[in-house]
């Protein structure tokens, strides 16, 4: 059973998003421009601004090419659409090899964005480098579990934690990154069990997509759930809307009342 809950009036902060863990479900979304994260504004507590613009606007068949500055772009153009979700970007490909150069590129997110954080793909093997943002006044979501930048060295998207060694492994990821200063660890593509044993075993809040429903809060990518992207669909991907449908439908008639000429009519002229 579905409940309404009401809308988000203040500004969430990281401070917000900490003190919701085993206290109230955290939700995230992902946007790409001003259009829809006003919409999405007072509606999510967070807002990823996620690579995976690179499928869902660029069409290419991964996210490995997206760039800083497309990145850039995009998140100046959602934080000046959403005012109240806290929002986070997607540090992309080739942008955090190493400490130094994560500083560089997360100090540049900082200065030229309204962003609250940087989202990190990797597990303790990365730890270094959210130790440096951190000490460096910049917040970080690390990213364990199915990790879409890993998908040609890994022959694919792979679920984790599906016996109890990758388990294991998984909350030592977590646990290396929190102590490393991680402020949320998000949860890719495992099995729910593998999920309530990270969320468990760390203090800060996690985020799952494709993790069932233990985590502390859930993040879906924008035009999975409401049916604009239709390359594939992830088994985790609950549509809320039939997107591409209803666009079809409404530029069908649009071009028939432009052929019959029935638009522009009089209502619709000066």
């Amino acid at each position: 059973m579905s409940i309404h809950t009401p809308k988000i009036e203040k500004k969430v902060t990281l401070s917000t998003i900490a003190g919701m863990k085993g206290v109230e479900p955290i939700t995230m979304v992902t946007a790409y421009d001003a259009l829809f994260a006003k919409l999405f504004d007072k509606e999510v507590e967070m807002i990823l601004v996620g690579d995976s613009l690179n499928m869902s606007f660029y069409g290419k068949p991964d996210t490995l090419s997206a760039t800083m500055d497309q990145m850039i772009y995009h998140t100046q153009a959602v934080c000046n659409g959403a005012k109240l979700p806290c929002i986070v970007f997607d540090m992309p490909f080739g942008s955090y090899l190493t400490p130094e150069i994560a500083l560089e590129n997360a100090s540049r997110v900082y200065r030229e964005t309204c962003a609250e954080a940087v989202k990190i793909e990797g597990g303790k093997e990365k730890a270094e480098i959210v130790k440096a943002l951190c000490e460096n006044g910049i917040a970080v979501v690390a990213h364990i579990g199915l990790m879409p930048q890993h998908v040609r060295s890994e022959g694919g998207y792979k679920v984790r934690g599906k016996d109890a060694e990758d388990i294991q492994r998984l909350v030592e990821d977590a646990l290396v990154l929190e102590a490393a200063g991680a402020a949320i660890i998000l949860v890719e593509g495992v099995k729910a069990e593998a999920a309530k044993a990270v969320t468990d075993a760390v203090k800060v809040p996690t985020i799952g997509i494709g993790a069932g429903n233990v985590t502390d809060g859930q993040v879906l990518v924008w035009s999975d759930m409401f049916g604009f992207f239709e390359a594939f669909k992830p088994k985790f991907v609950k549509q809320y809307l039939d997107g591409a449908k209803a666009i079809r439908e409404g530029i069908e008639a649009y071009r028939n009342d432009v052929k019959a000429r029935e638009f522009p009519d009089d209502e619709h002229s000066y």
